[in-house]
């Protein structure tokens, strides 16, 4: 089936209010909006803009507050599943031996800031020199040195150790023993930097992508079930382009693993990201960008569609014990009669504004973990590659041109299976996914409800002005 075709002949979104109003569309409890029809009446039979319609604005407040919420609930997830991606596969295997050690040295990439694995007394001045490249496996930069004594080797190989994660609640765990609890939420603040003016485009903007009768989608006439897919996926590149450069910098600053403060750490990424762009200029900012749409792209487009399916069986499979509704379109829907898609999503959309607060976040939540647990395992390789581009550590543009990671995406997902097989291309996928999941339906259903309620206002601040003389 193509995703074009022609247009529907059906009823405008204005006579479905005119009918939604009819019927009772308020706060979920039936109230009666008579006074509405008469502000939605067709003029040259042109449907008026919807009076209840909610504003930008409302939705930018909607959007921040979900925002907040995830930030909070979910960063320390995020900073496992970066520190374990970073994390290289030698790392995990012991090494109790000094020729063990000088191994683990060698073969792990000085691309993932090595330098912090290790913050102890007894491991401060343990360092090792692989040729002209310093290879600093256990404490902070110091200077060039070298392993003086095979007690000092042991403790780093312990270190070393103790920083290898083998699961979510161990990474957790020696992260808040190690460095504190609150290196848990070390780079919240640039993640909420990022997320408010992130989900301001990404969900207004798919918003106006999917309804709005003067979107692409809606002008090119792309059929209602793969128009969550389109809509998504542009809006996605809108949102991941603009916050690139936040986005980098929260990546580096959580896959840092050293003992100092947190305005150390904001010095340092400020610092390393300094020095990146002097030797590669500020397109350097947006690395990892082509990665990053690889993988939120695909994403997103799975999970809108994934999102609006789900709820509408909810919202479906509710209609026939509920029956409230004495519009056609919705017994249709309660008693799957045929009737084209497009009907059928409007029909939805119709029932959802009247569901009251608690079914509304009850469906949006769980449609959003289980469209989100889906899409973050599928598109999970793109993830690591991203990961891996971003946190690695610049030593000059000849250096990284010769990191398989700088190459292609191609080159960088074939580089981590030939080297950490199947299992490195899904490295962190636990918790990504218990991050993701939740995130995606806390962030969901905070904004569906937000909407829900500035409708709410928007409904009794017509009736209040209809009603004044």
């Amino acid at each position: 089936m193509a995703p074009f075709g022609p247009r529907s002949t059906e009823p405008s979104d204005a006579q479905n209010h005119e009918r939604i109003a009819h019927d009772g569309h308020g706060d979920g409890h039936g109230s009666s909006l008579g006074a509405i029809p008469s502000a939605l009446r067709h003029v040259n039979d042109e449907p008026l803009p919807d009076p209840l319609e909610i504003t930008a604005a409302q939705k930018m407040l909607s959007a921040t507050s979900g925002s907040l919420l995830t930030g909070l609930l979910v960063t320390p997830l995020d900073v496992v599943r970066v520190r374990w991606q970073s994390q290289s596969i030698s790392t995990v295997a012991p090494a109790p031996l000094p020729a063990d050690f000088q191994r683990l040295a060698l073969s792990t990439p000085s691309a993932f800031r090595p330098s912090n694995l290790g913050v102890t007394a007894c491991c401060r001045e343990v360092f090792f020199m692989n040729n002209t490249t310093e290879a600093c496996l256990a404490g902070p930069r110091i200077g060039p040195g070298i392993v003086h004594n095979s007690g000092g080797v042991e403790c780093a190989v312990e270190q070393t150790r103790q920083r290898a994660f083998t699961s979510t609640i161990d990474g957790l765990r020696k992260i808040a023993r190690n460095e504190g609890l609150t290196t848990l939420w070390r780079g919240l603040s640039p993640t909420l930097i990022m997320a408010v003016p992130a989900n301001i485009i990404y969900f207004t903007g798919y918003d106006w992508l999917r309804y709005n009768t003067r979107s692409p989608i809606q002008r090119a006439a792309v059929r209602d079930e793969y128009a969550p897919l389109v809509g998504g996926a542009l809006s996605r590149v809108l949102a991941a382009t603009a916050v690139g450069p936040i986005e980098l910098f929260r990546t580096r600053m959580q896959a840092s693993s050293s003992g100092s403060s947190t305005g150390n750490h904001l010095a340092d990424t400020f610092r390393d990201i300094k020095q990146m762009v002097g030797l590669q200029g500020y397109s350097a900012l947006w690395r990892g960008l082509t990665l990053t749409l690889w993988r939120d792209v695909p994403f997103s487009g799975m999970y809108w569609w994934g999102y609006e399916m789900i709820r509408g069986k909810l919202t479906d499979a509710r209609e026939p014990s509920k029956r409230a509704s004495s519009d056609p379109l919705d017994l249709d829907v309660a008693s799957n009669t045929t009737i084209s898609r497009q009907a059928r999503s409007r029909a939805r959309r119709n029932s959802q504004s009247r569901e009251n607060h608690a079914e509304t976040f009850t469906d949006s939540f769980i449609a959003g973990a289980l469209s989100g647990a889906f899409a973050s395992v599928a598109t999970m390789p793109f993830d690591v590659g991203k990961t891996r581009t971003q946190v690695f550590r610049d030593t000059g543009s000849a250096a990284a041109a010769a990191v398989p990671e700088e190459r292609s995406m191609a080159r960088l997902l074939w580089h981590i299976f030939s080297t950490e097989g199947a299992a490195g291309l899904f490295k962190g996928w636990i918790p990504r996914t218990l991050k993701v999941a939740p995130a995606c339906a806390i962030m969901i259903s905070s904004y569906e409800v937000g909407k829900r309620a500035f409708r709410g206002v928007n409904e009794r601040s017509l009736l209040k002005n209809e009603r004044e003389p």
